[in-house]
């Protein structure tokens, strides 16, 4: 099973991992979600990020999740996919991408995050009133 790894801005990974629990009424297995402090020492975020992925890789990969592209969250995970096999990266998380890679990660690493990719862009829509003026109702 593929495992999946949250690094994000505090609270977001810990907010993510709230909101799966409650959707599948457990917490899932194989994640982990690493919340980056404002001033948080980028090493130590290496060393916690590498010491997690350790954690869930159960061999069949590792699926990482993070907020910003060139971020400090973003750029340590980018360094784990740099120095692990197996590992991918997607930028931009949010709960339709981790609801759709939780529910598809018995697949290959590759299938996972293109499931991922499409369950994020499908879960960003838009509302607005007809003809954008909203209705009173009277």
């Amino acid at each position: 099973m593929i495992g999946i790894l949250l690094v994000t801005h505090t609270p977001l990974s810990a907010a993510f991992l709230a909101a799966v629990t409650h959707v599948f009424k457990a917490p899932p297995v194989n994640v982990r979600a690493l919340d980056v402090k404002a001033d948080q020492d980028p090493y130590e975020v290496n060393e916690l990020a590498a010491q997690a992925l350790q954690e869930i890789d159960d061999g069949d990969g590792v699926l990482i999740l993070t907020d910003i592209c060139g971020a400090t969250p973003a750029n340590c995970a980018q360094r784990l996919v740099t120095l692990r096999v197996n590992t991918m990266l997607l930028y931009g998380v949010n709960l339709p991408m981790l609801l759709r890679a939780l529910n598809y990660r018995h697949l290959p690493l590759a299938q996972v995050t293109q499931k991922a990719i499409e369950g994020g862009r499908n879960g960003i829509e838009g509302y607005a009133q007809q003809d954008n003026v909203p209705h009173s109702g009277a």
